[in-house]
């Protein structure tokens, strides 16, 4: 059902914790399942030089998440924005149909988190087709 990429992720999560010194955090929830994601980073000249998550709920919301913060250590703030739902499946091995509610919370918190940086001077109202608040 998963691959074996979600289950490591979800059997040793990478950057799972909290984060002392964070400038950039976001909780997320879904309502339907109730997972529920908090992402925290520490960003310094527009580039994110640590991701921490913690998380509450299914074994693909603890991947992603997992992954998420793999893929946005030390990544400009330009270039974590232009990760996609796509290219989180990819890095995973693949979701299964019925879980992809699990990618776009981990991306709903990053985009959340990165709303919130004062120093990110791009408007994040339309990013990957979708509406942002």
């Amino acid at each position: 059902m998963y691959s074996s990429l979600v289950l490591e992720h979800f059997k040793n999560p990478r950057n799972s914790g909290e984060l002392p010194g964070a400038n950039a955090v976001a909780l997320v929830e879904n309502p339907v399942c109730g997972d529920t994601l908090e992402l925290s980073l520490r960003v310094e000249d527009q580039s994110i030089l640590e991701a921490r998550f913690r998380a509450k709920g299914c074994v693909p919301t603890i991947a992603c998440a997992s992954q998420l913060t793999e893929m946005i250590q030390g990544a400009a703030l330009m270039d974590a924005l232009k990760i996609s739902r796509e290219s989180i499946i990819e890095s995973l091995g693949g979701i299964p149909e019925g879980s992809l509610h699990a990618v776009q919370l981990s991306l709903d918190a990053l985009h959340s988190a990165l709303k919130s940086l004062p120093m990110l001077n791009v408007d994040l109202k339309e990013i990957h087709g979708r509406t942002w608040a």
